[in-house]
């Protein structure tokens, strides 16, 4: 969450948005883990043709007020990337597919930081058309001191 990841991560996602050829409307996924990366993203694309709504699904939805699971700009028809900050069973991004698919929206992806390569990946894409990460856990371990 420190400004020079959050402007690292917003260009990075928004370009692997852009070269996946998805025509994404929106942007988001489960609380707390998608919340900075899917914000930078939409901030990123702000001076673009196309500017991305982020939002974020919530674990449960509010027992009080409108109720809502999913939180800010979603519209129902919606082309949505699910955002994923590590993708491990891929629990959380089925989650959040889950919840967008609920309220009407069309999930074309998952975009995820980092994949750890635990099995996850597979799991998502039994149910998405694609999954994206940024960097696999084997291109960053060897980077790691002993």
């Amino acid at each position: 969450m420190s400004p020079d990841g959050l402007a690292l991560i917003g260009e990075l996602g928004l370009d692997a948005l852009q070269r996946s050829g998805w025509e994404v409307d929106a942007i988001g996924g489960l609380t707390l883990g998608a919340d900075p990366i899917a914000y930078a993203i939409s901030y990123a694309s702000a001076s673009t043709a196309k500017p991305l709504r982020a939002f974020t699904v919530r674990k449960e939805a509010k027992s009080h007020g409108m109720g809502k699971l999913i939180e800010g700009p979603f519209r129902a028809g919606d082309r949505v990337a699910v955002i994923e900050d590590v993708i491990t069973t891929g629990g959380s991004a089925l989650r959040a597919v889950d919840a967008v698919t609920s309220a009407g929206g069309s999930v074309l992806g998952v975009l995820a930081l980092v994949d750890r390569e635990e099995g996850g990946r597979e799991a998502l894409e039994a149910r998405v058309p694609r999954v994206i990460s940024l960097v696999r856990a084997g291109e960053i371990l060897p980077l790691i001191p002993a």
